[in-house]
This record gives structure tokens, C-alpha cells and sequence, in this order.
């Protein structure tokens, strides 16, 4: 009996109620985050070593400039972004993050498209990576574009047996401006855009994103004073035509439009600097009926292009 009751000794007593917690623990926690966000998994280590090795890698050398990489913050921005196909090497998630639509939609292009690696980070880090902009947990990090030159622009037309068709912008600082050219460009046939180094918009993702996807295969140089690319442009037998609100014809009258020539569009209100449009072979202008004083340059560009790939059909 004594034994018995040494048996009994050991069994426990009442428990206190768990509050609903063992409950709340076998609710669902949303879906599974992928293997490259899971902390200690194979795949999270192998993507956190092939992004810093493409930190260090050096770009590819070459005859034109180079961009430096840029970030894209915040939920909604990230999102368009990847939508929009806009190059991106990495996503930085944070730690913790909730998980609502925006973030769910974000992870699942990053599959989709591939070659994006996935970085968990904690929230200071991409404090610091942001300089404290509010960036919601998401932060794309977009490759620094890789420039043309000049010179290429035209030589691949050339190796296609084509005449060139570029457009050359001066003063235009709206990176949506210029991917709206570089649409035009690509819509009628042109073989890309001449931007100047500075004091000029850049591929940036907002030029990629206003240009629906023609970034890709429409190339953008980057010359470094545009006066002396326009000569040059000019002693390879290319015309330079430029638009001017006070030019000496209208752009449907001249015939230059159908061999090599380079369309040069100045900033809206501004136009033309006085050195660029000195060096110009024509200035022309775009007869508006409608009585507006000046088109912005994606606008004014896709006019003249169009009235070319008219001449050239």
C-alpha cells in the first residue's frame, strides 16, 4: 500500500489554464516565407554570399560610362518597380516584417523574374542603407545602368544597313521625360538616345518605368560635353537637326529627315542652350494650331519621330 501510494505521489496535480495560448499557436501564421528569408536554411546562406560577391564584383569595362546603383524604397514604389520589369540585383525585406499584400506580391515577382537575391536585414540596417527614409520594410537596389557611347549609336545602325536615327536631349532633367523617348525612339525605329553627363536626367528606375520596358533594348549614351558629340555626329556625315520654337521652318518641310541625322530637343520653357543650338545644322519647329507655347520632350520627340519613320517608310 505504502508503495501504492508513492505511485500515486508522483502524478501531477491541477493545471493552471493556458489562456488560449496553446490555441493561438496552432492558428495558421501566413504562408511559408521562401528558403532564401529563412534564417540558418541552406539557400538563405548561399544568396547572402552571392550578394555581397556582387557588391565587390567590378562591372564590366567598356567605352561608356557607367551609372552608380540606386534604391527604390518603400512598399508601393517596390512593387511598381518590379512590375514594371525595372532591373533590380537585390530585395532587402525586414525582419519581422508584416506581411500584407504589397510585401506578399513583392516576394512573388522577385520569384518569378529570378536572378533577384533576397536579403533579410533588421530595420536599422535599412535605416541606414535609406538615411532614415521611410522605407516600410521594402528596399529594391536597382544595378548602375551601363551607358553607350555615342559613337555606338550610330555604328549599329550603320551595321544594319539603316541611317541613324537618334534623339539627343539638352537640359532635360525629368528622368520621365526621358523614358518617354526612349518609348518613342524604340515605337519608330530610332537607334537610341544621347543624354549629356550633367545637369541631365539619367536612367534612373523612374526613366525605366516611364518607358515601359523599351529601356531593355533601346540604347541611352552619355557624352560628356554634347556640343563636341554633336560635331562629331556632324564631321560622320550625320545631320543635326534641333527644335526651336522660333526655327526658320516647320519639322513637316524638312527633307533631312530621311538619311542620318540627329534629332536635338531642349527643355521645355528653356529650349535650346545657345552653344547646342549654334551647332545645329537646322533649327525647326513644330506648327501647333492649337496655340501652346512649348511641348514637353517626350512629346515634342515622338512628333518628330514619327514624321521620320513616316519619310523613311
Amino acid at each position: 500500500m505504502a508503495a501504492n501510494n508513492r505511485r500515486m505521489s508522483g502524478k501531477k496535480g491541477a493545471q493552471v489554464g493556458s489562456g488560449g495560448q496553446r490555441r493561438r499557436g496552432l492558428e495558421g501564421k501566413g504562408p511559408t516565407p521562401p528558403a532564401e528569408m529563412r534564417k540558418g536554411h541552406k539557400k538563405n546562406r548561399v544568396a547572402t554570399v552571392k550578394a555581397k560577391q556582387t557588391a565587390r564584383r567590378p562591372g564590366p569595362k567598356g567605352r561608356g560610362a557607367k551609372s552608380t546603383s540606386e534604391l527604390v524604397v518603400g512598399r508601393n514604389p517596390v512593387v511598381e518597380a518590379l512590375r514594371e520589369g525595372v532591373p533590380a540585383n537585390t530585395l532587402y525585406v525586414q525582419q519581422f516584417i508584416d506581411n500584407d499584400e504589397r510585401v506578399r506580391e513583392a516576394l512573388q515577382l522577385v520569384g518569378e523574374r529570378g536572378g533577384i537575391h533576397l536579403m533579410e536585414a533588421p530595420r536599422p540596417e535599412l535605416d541606414r542603407m535609406t538615411n532614415g527614409l521611410n522605407h516600410q520594410g521594402l528596399v529594391l537596389q536597382i544595378p548602375p545602368y551601363e551607358y553607350a557611347h555615342p559613337e555606338d549609336l550610330a555604328a549599329a545602325a550603320y551595321d544594319a544597313g539603316e541611317d541613324p536615327l537618334i534623339v539627343a536631349l539638352d537640359g532635360v532633367t525629368d528622368p520621365r521625360n526621358l523614358g518617354a523617348v526612349v518609348r518613342s525612339v524604340s515605337a519608330f525605329g530610332g537607334h537610341g538616345v544621347v543624354v549629356p553627363e550633367r545637369r541631365a536626367a539619367g536612367m534612373t528606375a523612374g526613366a525605366w518605368k516611364t518607358s515601359a520596358g523599351t529601356a531593355a533594348r533601346t540604347p541611352v549614351a552619355r557624352a560628356t560635353n554634347l556640343t563636341r558629340t554633336l560635331e562629331a555626329y556632324k564631321k560622320a556625315g550625320i545631320i543635326v537637326v534641333g527644335l526651336a520654337a522660333d526655327g526658320d521652318g516647320e519639322i513637316g518641310e524638312l527633307a533631312a529627315l530621311e538619311g542620318p541625322v540627329v534629332i536635338v530637343v531642349g527643355s521645355e520653357g528653356k529650349g535650346l542652350s545657345r552653344l547646342v543650338g549654334e551647332t545645329c545644322d537646322f533649327r525647326v519647329r513644330i506648327p501647333m494650331p492649337g496655340g501652346a507655347e512649348s511641348l514637353n520632350a517626350g512629346v515634342a520627340a515622338g512628333v518628330v519621330l514619327y514624321e521620320a519613320a513616316r519619310r523613311r517608310a
